[in-house]
Parts: structure tokens; sequence; C-alpha cells
């Protein structure tokens, strides 16, 4: 939540962060408490606490040299990510986060509350907001908190219509020969579908829900060919029965806004199935973070 007076009153300076994560990567933001940028924008590798460990974690944001120089500096680091939705994870990423940052407040909130506070219209509106990016979730806005029907179960068992969803579809069609001839090419030709090295990746190497999620740039790639927006179409189609349609009340009177890299390049899919399936579409924002800047500085 943006600051108050209940921090006390500041009369220095002030270097916020404000982080945007994923599983394959994380968008950082210094500013101050006028939201003037402070720093060049920052990028990390993803730092999904349900997948990374508290020293995996510190390695990914000291291996960074300005939040390095600069960690005496931060006084507040607002974090929204993926794996941060469940208390053990939010706190085990939160005490590295003090631990690097140690003059800063440190708030750690799951990725759906960024979504919501870039894609709605005003702070009071209600909307169901999803998330399509490396991972995939859904969550209704009441206007004050933040409401889920299901707990994700990680990449493994949901995740519909996400980065790692398509990435696995497109392996799985391509080893089963479900995909079409010029474009099971054009995909040999892009990527190692050598046997051995998926597997490697899969099961010995940190983040294979990141690691599939790199497959699915293929689909916007070769969206002339009907194979790929009809396999688009599908994940959606899942997903609003898994995920939108736990909302069918809240249906009838909001919109629903997406978020994320994947639902920003699927909207005119997104759009045929929402006719189809009848909900209506809000906003859509590709990278959250940049709306979260006046949320937060507002009332410094």
């Amino acid at each position: 939540m943006p600051c108050d007076s209940s921090r006390g009153s500041f009369t220095q300076k002030l270097m916020i962060l404000i982080v945007d994560s994923g599983s394959t990567k994380a968008d950082w933001i210094a500013v101050d408490n006028n939201g003037n940028q402070l720093l060049e924008k920052i990028r990390t590798k993803g730092l999904n606490p349900a997948i990374l460990s508290d020293k995996k974690l510190t390695k990914i944001i000291k291996k960074s040299k300005e939040l390095k120089s600069n960690s005496d500096k931060v006084t507040h680091v607002f974090f929204y990510g993926a794996g941060c939705g469940t208390d053990k994870p939010k706190t085990l990423l939160k005490e590295v986060l003090e631990d690097i940052f140690p003059k800063a407040h440190v708030e750690v909130n799951e990725d759906t509350l960024a979504a919501v506070y870039s894609t709605i219209n005003h702070i009071d509106e209600a909307a169901v907001v999803c998330i399509m990016g490396t991972g995939s979730n859904c969550s209704y806005y009441d206007g004050k908190g933040l409401h889920q029907r299901v707990n994700s179960l990680g990449y493994t068992l949901m995740d519909d219509a996400s980065g790692n969803y398509y990435g696995k579809q497109l392996i799985r069609d391509y080893y089963f020969n479900h995909m079409p001839e010029d474009v099971k090419i054009a995909f040999g030709s892009k990527f190692n579908m050598d046997s051995d090295y998926i597997k490697y990746n899969l099961y010995k190497q940190p983040n294979p829900n990141a690691y599939l999620a790199n497959f699915a740039e293929f689909m916007f790639l070769h969206k002339d060919s009907e194979y790929t927006t009809n396999l688009i179409k599908e994940g959606i189609r899942v997903f609003a029965k898994n995920m939108i349609f736990q909302f069918k009340e809240e249906l009838k009177t909001v919109p629903i806004h997406f978020a994320g890299s994947i639902a920003y390049f699927s909207q005119s899919e997104i759009k045929e199935v929402a006719a189809e399936m009848g909900f209506k579409v809000g906003n859509f924002e590709r990278r959250p973070i940049e709306g979260l800047v006046s949320f937060h500085t507002k009332g410094l």
C-alpha cells in the first residue's frame, strides 16, 4: 500500500524501489518521493521465492552493481512477484530484501496486486484481473481488497494460458507430430529439440517454468498459421473455464483486465474467446511496473 504518516514524517529524500518480478525476469525502478526516477531501470533474473532458495535470491539481487552500490540509500522496497501468494515464500523473500537493504521498509506482495494497480481505471474500481506471463493467475478486486477462489499450485498443475503452459503444449505437439509440417520445421530450427537437452533443462536446471516460457514467443512470430492461433485460443478457453469463471457473479457487472506479455500479445484472441464465452474485456497492460510509481509515491 502507499506510505502514509503512520510510518513517520519523512523530510529527507527517499529512494523507493518498486519491483515487478515474474519467474523469468524482474524489473526494478528507483524513484524519489515525487516519482522522479533516480537510477536507470534495472533488470535482474526473476525472483520467485516459491522456487528459489534464499541464497539464490540473494545472489541474483547482489549481482546488480546498481542495487548493491545503493543498498544503504534505499528507504522503501515495494516488491510484487510470482510465488509471493502464500506466507512462507513471501516471508523468505522479505527477509532476503531486509538483509540486503537494511534501512528500508520492505513490503512483499503477490504479482496479482501489481496487475490490479496498473490496470484499473481508478483505485476504487472493481474488476477481475488476470495475469498471463510466464505463469498465470486470476483474482477479483472489489475496490479495496483482493479475492481469490483458487490457490495456485504452480506451473506443473496450473498456469493455464501462461508462457510455460504454451511452451509445454508446443513441445508436446512437436514430439507427438501434431504440428503442421512447415510449423514443425520452423520450430525445430529455432530451438534445440534434442530430447536429452530438453530433459536436462526441465529436470536438472533451476526455473524450468521459465525455460518452458521461452518457447511461447514462437506463437507470436507465426500467428499467420491457423495452428498457432487455435493453440492460443484453446489455452485462453481453458484459462477462462478454470479461472475467470470462478467469478461468475462478479462478471455480470465488472470488466476483466489483463496484464503480462502473453495477454498483451494475445489481445485479439482473448477478445474472440470473450465474445464466444460471454465475458467483457477491459484493459491490457504488458508491464505493470510503470503504473505502480504514482500509486506508491502518492501522499509521501
